[in-house]
């Protein structure tokens, strides 16, 4: 098991399913896009970091439950319709909105100490999402059991994170020079790379899911609990 073949298997699930994953994920991708660029809009320069959080937290925490349930069902070699996955995710937005939020501060936290205390903050959390979402563990105890899960594949899971991220971080960084200097660039322009950039990142969900797999105990199959 190494980053190398975590990805390797993670690009040929996303690139085999990107379609469902787009048709699963992007209306709520585009809608955050446009709430985003409707709230700087109306406030201009004014907006504040809390209200970038905030609409992300109505957003991301949907089409996220919404991809792990995809990955989790395709996993099992199920092939579930959309609608009923996006049906199964809306009960858990109210927990990963919870999770979002405390894991947004956690991150933000380590990061005010320094770039490393974030970092390690952020593979330590990493596997949160999917410990809420397919073991339906609360939020305080899905980080705590990240926390446990992630001890002693500390450099698989930051290898993973920055593999994907980081090249991530330096394509934003170059759009926005390329189309914010100097003034906002148009409204759907902005809307369109911030839409492409999102489902892109998507990558990354299906590339900690992998490891998360690899990495923690495997769970009861639900026709044996049941």
């Amino acid at each position: 098991m190494n980053v190398l073949t975590i990805l390797r298997d993670a690009w040929f699930f996303y690139s085999r399913n990107l379609a469902s994953i787009v048709r699963l994920c992007l209306p709520l991708i585009v809608l955050e896009s446009c709430t985003r660029l409707a709230v700087s809009h109306l406030f201009g320069k004014d907006v504040m970091p809390a209200q970038e959080l905030l609409i992300g937290l109505v957003f991301y925490p949907l089409y996220i439950a919404a991809l792990i349930l995809f990955l989790d069902a395709r996993s099992r070699g199920y092939a579930p319709p959309l609608r009923e996955v996006m049906k199964r995710a809306l009960p858990l937005w109210p927990t990963m909105a919870v999770l979002a939020g405390l894991g947004t501060l956690l991150i933000m936290l380590g990061a005010s100490l320094f770039v490393l205390p974030g970092l390690w903050v952020m593979v330590k959390i990493a596997f949160a999402e999917y410990l809420l979402v397919l073991r339906g563990l609360s939020p305080l105890a899905a980080l705590k059991q990240s926390f446990l899960e992630t001890r002693g594949h500390f450099l698989l899971v930051l290898g993973c994170i920055m593999a994907v991220l980081l090249p991530l971080w330096l394509l934003e960084a170059w759009i926005a020079a390329q189309l914010w200097a100097g003034e906002n660039a148009p409204g759907p322009v902005a809307v369109l790379v911030d839409s492409v950039v999102g489902v892109v990142q998507l990558l990354a969900t299906v590339v900690l899911f992998r490891c998360f797999m690899l990495c923690s105990p495997p769970m009861i199959a639900r026709d044996e609990q049941s």
